[in-house]
C-alpha cells in the first residue's frame, strides 16, 4: 500500500520525484485553532488525556495544509509519568517531574501504564478519520532525552544535573536507561498496534553529551528499542531524530539500526548527503527560523535542502519543532515550493 502513501514509502526507502512533507511540532500553537481548543480544554495535559480532543489536533493541519503525515498529539513526558513520576505544565512554565531521581530511588516509584491509555484511545480515533494517503506516525522520547527530565525534574539548558549523575552513579543511571527503554518499547509497539504506521525517536539533548556518553546513553538504548520494534513490527520504519549529534550523526545511523535519520538544522545538508549511509532515507532539515523569515530567504533556504538530498529518499521537514509565531501563509509557501515539481 506504500504506492499510495508517499511519506511510508519514502521511509521505507523509496526515492519520490517530490519529497513527502510533515513538519515536527505541526499540530501546536501557531494554528488558530490549536489555541482556541486547548483554551477550552483549559492545558496541555488536559488537551494531551482528552482522546477525542487530542486526535482533532493531531488532525488540525492535516486540514489545513494535506501534509503527508500526521504526527500524533502528545508529550514525550508520557513515558515519566507512566513510570510513576507526578507530571505538571505550570502557566508560562516548562514540564515538571516530581519527585526528580537526582535526590529519590527509582524503585520509590509506583508505575501505572494505564496512564498511556488515552495516547492509545487517540491512535485509534485518528486512524478512523485520517486521509488514506496520509501516514499516521507516532513517537517517543529517546531514552536520554527522557532521563534528562526524570533526573532533574524539569529541563534545562545544559542537561548538566543529569551528566553529573550519569558519570557519578552510572549503573543508577543504567537502571533509569533502562526502565525508560523496557516502557518505550511496549509504548511504541502499543501505538502500532492501534494503527501508526511509522514512529520516530526524538533525542532532543543528544547533542550534550561526549562521544563515549554519546555512545552508551544514546546509541546502546535506541539500537534496543530499534531491535525490539523491527522483531514485534516487521515493516514499520523508525526514525532516529538525535538533535545536536553533529559529528556522530553516521555513527548513530549505523549503530542504532534506525530506517531514517532525522537532521537538525545546524547540520550542512550536502555534509549529511555525503557522510551518511548511502540510500538511508533522510528527514529535514529547514531551519524553523527561515520558515518566520519567509520570501526569498525562506525560497533559498528550501532549495538548498531539496539540491542537497535530491538523489537519496528524502522527506522534506524542519530541523526542529515549527514555532509559535510561524505565519501561516509562510507555511503555504513551503507546501507550494516543495511540491512544485
Amino acid at each position: 500500500m506504500t504506492e499510495a502513501k508517499p511519506l511510508l514509502a519514502t521511509l521505507k526507502g523509496e526515492r519520490q520525484e517530490v519529497p513527502p512533507v510533515w513538519l515536527m511540532r505541526q499540530a501546536g500553537r501557531y494554528l488558530p485553532e490549536y489555541r482556541a481548543l486547548r483554551a477550552e480544554k483549559g492545558g496541555f495535559l488536559a488537551l494531551v488525556n482528552d482522546s477525542e480532543a487530542a486526535a482533532d489536533v493531531t488532525l488540525q493541519p492535516i486540514r489545513r495544509f494535506g501534509f503527508d503525515g500526521a504526527i500524533l498529539f502528545s508529550d514525550i513526558l508520557m513515558v515519566p509519568s507512566a513510570l510513576g513520576q507526578a507530571l505538571s505544565f505550570g502557566v508560562g512554565e516548562g514540564p515538571a517531574l516530581a519527585p526528580p531521581l537526582v535526590g529519590h530511588a527509582l524503585t520509590s516509584l509506583q508505575p501505572d501504564l494505564t496512564r498511556l491509555d488515552p495516547v492509545y484511545a487517540t491512535v485509534a480515533r485518528v486512524v478512523a478519520a485520517l486521509p488514506p494517503e496520509t501516514t499516521f506516525l507516532g513517537f517517543a522520547g529517546s531514552p536520554w532525552t527522557v532521563a534528562t527530565y526524570m533526573v532533574a525534574g524539569h529541563g534545562s539548558r545544559d542537561q548538566s544535573e543529569t551528566r553529573r549523575y550519569a558519570y557519578a552513579d552510572p549503573p543508577a543511571f543504567g537502571e533509569i536507561i533502562e526502565a525508560i527503554t523496557v516502557c518505550t518499547i511496549d509504548y511504541l509497539s502499543r501505538q502500532i498496534e492501534a494503527g501508526v504506521e511509522a514512529v520516530q525517536l526524538f533525542d532532543s539533548w543528544s547533542g550534550s553529551l561526549s562521544p563515549a556518553q554519546f555512545e552508551r546513553w544514546v546509541i546502546a538504548p535506541n539500537a534496543k528499542i530499534v531491535a525490539a520494534i523491527h522483531e514485534c513490527h516487521p515493516g514499520v520504519p523508525v526514525i532516529g531524530f538525535p538533535k545536536g549529534a553533529g559529528e556522530k550523526l553516521p555513527a548513530y545511523a549505523r549503530g542504532t539500526g534506525v530506517d531514517a535519520i532525522g537532521v537538525d538544522e545546524t547540520i550542512d545538508p550536502e555534509w549529511a548527503a555525503a557522510n551518511l549511509p548511502t540510500d538511508m532515507p533522510v528527514q529535514g532539515n529547514l531551519d524553523p527560523l527561515a520558515l518566520i523569515a519567509g520570501g526569498a530567504t525562506l525560497d533559498a533556504a528550501i532549495d538548498r535542502v531539496l539540491a542537497a538530498f535530491v538523489d537519496r529518499p528524502h522527506v522534506f521537514n524542519l530541523g526542529h519543532g515549527i514555532l509559535q509565531d510561524t505565519p501561516i501563509a509562510h507555511v503555504e509557501a513551503l507546501l507550494a515550493r516543495v511540491r512544485r515539481g
